[in-house]
């Protein structure tokens, strides 16, 4: 816990004092300002926190951080002067900057909740009519033209079954197969006719959450058509569902020549009819190759091309799919999606990810890949394991999916419904990792929280805790877990008396722990305890018949992270990598596939051997200092820039062994931690 020290109470300090507020790992010891009016110092009065004029008067007071927030160069250099050699001096030109993030940040903030209405005042707005259902059947959301499709009002389904709003649906048949089912025609209770398309909606780990369905009334084109077949009329009847469309089309003719494009198309493109009618279909594309094409070439359709397309060079997906009636191919139709609303609604989506993952585990057995001998034990062990109270201790090299079986032995046990908690004993300092586990009470330690704080076990009450890095943890708390282990019950940090708890622990390690007891860092008898069901993972070395299969799975989740198209691996590829010893394990296979997948074209759909890289383990031509990159910048960002990349260099060359990787860099697992979640090296 750091005590901060606040002079000045203006504007930026108001604002850090309100930032530092939020932050559990900070104190403010006072704020101080010679304007008895601050707004800073009222704030600080409303918590009971110190004021006062003089900071000289507390500049001794086991302050470990003052942040300079008046702006006068002059009490920051008197400031400096007079601080203790262990106090850290933040200027107030730093304090300045933090104050205009945080009011970026809300500005930020009211785009945000902008955006998100504006993209509901689309979905019932636009013509088509939207029906979202989740797994269980169940209506989670119907647009303004589903009601008028429909002749139903959306308060009265929404939460009920879809069999109950359309009862010929084939939604329930989409979620069983899923597979999408494009255009296909439907009759309604009320006579209307539509055309609906049906997609399965699938996370990014391969796992099924719902399904929509996107239709058009086209009762009166159907009645139109079948009573004036004038195939010119058909045209204009088409051209007009097409240009009413908010989706962005273009079409073409089976030379390859402009037929139609809508509003939407140039909207996105900045492209008029002149521009694109009757002339080839490479004329909007500024980067890239024309999918038209392509498909007028194989007759085959193609997803998730990327490219960037008109004058402004606007980068979008486009799916495109080939024209063919009787058998005969008369042209392509292409669909083009601006990358940069999607990338705003993943954003979105990524967000509430995150706020699942650290509220309940995300993975299941159906999530871990391999039908070897080896890896059947260890799932047929943990299924086994899942259905017991006993404690689980998962041991394999670095790498090799602990975390995921952890995961999946939660969600296949009768806690499933319940928090499952995940702690890196090696992340999280030594002087806080006691604290964090088991709470502490108030007025234990400086800086304590008014009321206390829970801890980590009694956040996982009825649930389960993941300990990974169980050697990591120091002798001290070893103790205090296995009291856990034997009693049912911890003590908080400063207290004494117990609080009883239900929690299912699961420990992982990839170290020797029966050497650590040699060597007397590691307790025999919590050993035992945690010992009850060892499970073993096996390497990636020792189930290489798995390994087709691996790779298959993670280039599906590599497409999807870098909207690829790739299907498969060349057998010469794969018999390279079938040479490799592999001892990074899975985590070693992901980088070596996503690094080949990187160095494909956009439109590759297998990786071959040229695009795998050196896995001879041989020295690599060094690489040449990026001075040309960093003339410009700070010194401090030459030297992060130097780290990161001699890190990560150090990290391959150690088989992507975070112990081994800590040992040679000199510094300590946890300080390793800390760095690599700062460069995003994992």
């Amino acid at each position: 816990m750091k005590r901060i020290l606040i002079v000045g109470a203006g504007k930026g300090g108001s604002a850090l004092f309100n930032l530092l507020q939020e932050m559990e790992t900070m104190e403010i010891a006072a704020v101080i300002d010679i304007n008895k009016n601050a707004t800073g110092l009222k704030m600080a009065s409303r918590k009971s926190i110190p004021v006062g004029s003089e900071w000289i008067t507390w500049i001794d007071k086991d302050i470990d951080i003052v942040i300079e927030a008046t702006g006068d160069e002059s009490v920051l250099e008197e400031i400096i002067e007079k601080r203790p050699k262990k106090t850290v001096v933040i200027p107030g030109s730093v304090a300045y900057i933090i104050s205009e993030l945080l009011d970026e940040k809300e500005s930020l903030l009211k785009r945000l909740k902008s955006q998100t209405k504006n993209q509901e005042l689309i979905l019932n707005h636009i013509h088509d009519g939207m029906i979202v259902i989740n797994r269980s059947e169940k209506i989670q959301f119907i647009n303004k033209s589903a009601e008028k499709i429909l002749d139903k009002k959306r308060e009265q389904f929404e939460g009920r079954n879809i069999k109950e709003l359309i009862a010929t649906t084939r939604l329930p048949h989409v979620l069983q197969t899923q597979r999408k089912e494009v255009n296909q025609k439907l009759i309604l209770k009320n006579g209307k006719k539509v055309v609906s398309t049906r997609i399965p909606i699938i996370n990014e780990i391969g796992e099924l959450i719902g399904a929509f369905a996107v239709f058009k009334d086209i009762t009166e084109v159907m009645k139109l058509a079948e009573e004036n077949t004038d195939l010119i009329e058909i045209k204009i009847l088409l051209e007009a569902i097409i240009k009413s469309s908010d989706e962005a089309i273009s079409v073409v003719d089976e030379n390859g020549k402009g037929l139609i494009i809508n509003p939407a198309y140039t909207r996105i493109t900045g492209l008029q009819e002149k521009d694109v009618i009757g002339l080839p279909a490479t004329v909007d594309i500024s980067e890239g190759e024309s999918l038209h094409m392509k498909v007028l070439q194989t007759r085959r359709a193609f997803r998730g091309g990327r490219m960037k397309v008109g004058p402004g060079k606007k980068e979008v997906i486009v799916n495109v799919a080939p024209i063919i009636v009787n058998g005969i191919i008369k042209g392509s139709v292409g669909v083009l999606h601006d990358v940069t609303e999607i990338q705003s609604l993943t954003k979105e989506l990524q967000r509430a990810r995150q706020i699942i993952r650290n509220l309940e585990a995300r993975y299941t057995f159906d999530d871990i890949i391999g039908s070897s001998p080896e890896m059947k034990l260890a799932l047929e062990q943990a299924k086994v394991g899942a259905k017991t109270p006993a404690t689980v201790l998962l041991r394999g090299e670095s790498g090799t999916g602990k975390e995921l079986f952890a995961h999946a032995i939660h969600n296949e046990s009768d806690r499933k419904h319940n928090k499952f908690i995940r702690v890196n004993c090696a992340a999280i300092a030594e002087s806080l990792l006691e604290s964090e586990l088991f709470g502490y009470e108030e007025g234990s330690f400086t800086g304590a929280k008014l009321g206390g704080k829970k801890g980590l076990f009694e956040e996982a009450n009825h649930g389960s805790i993941f300990l990974d890095e169980i050697s990591e943890l120091s002798l001290n708390v070893q103790a205090k877990l296995l009291r856990v282990l034997q009693e049912n019950e911890i003590v908080k940090v400063g207290g004494s008396k117990p609080i009883s708890i239900d929690v299912r622990i699961i420990t992982a390690t990839n170290v020797n722990l029966e050497k650590a007891i040699t060597n007397n860092t590691f307790r025999e008898d919590l050993y035992y305890r945690l010992n009850k069901l060892p499970i073993f993972i096996p390497s990636v070395k020792e189930r290489m018949s798995d390994l087709p299969e691996l790779i298959h799975h993670i280039i599906q989740k590599i497409n999807e992270d870098y909207s690829r198209n790739v299907r498969t691996i060349s057998d010469e590829a794969l018999h390279e990598l079938k040479q490799h010893a592999w001892p990074g394990n899975v985590r070693e296979l992901e980088n070596v596939i996503g690094r080949a997948m990187i160095f494909m074209d956009l439109n590759e759909e297998v990786i071959k051997k040229q695009y795998i890289p050196d896995l001879s383990g041989k020295p690599k031509k060094a690489r040449q200092p990026a001075t040309t990159l960093i003339e410009e910048n700070s010194l401090q960002y030459a030297t992060e820039l130097f780290e990161k990349d001699y890190i990560s260099r150090i990290y391959e060359q150690n088989d992507f062994n975070k112990t081994k990787t800590a040992k040679a860099l000199g510094i300590s697992v946890r300080n390793l931690y800390y760095k690599m979640e700062k460069y995003n090296l994992e």
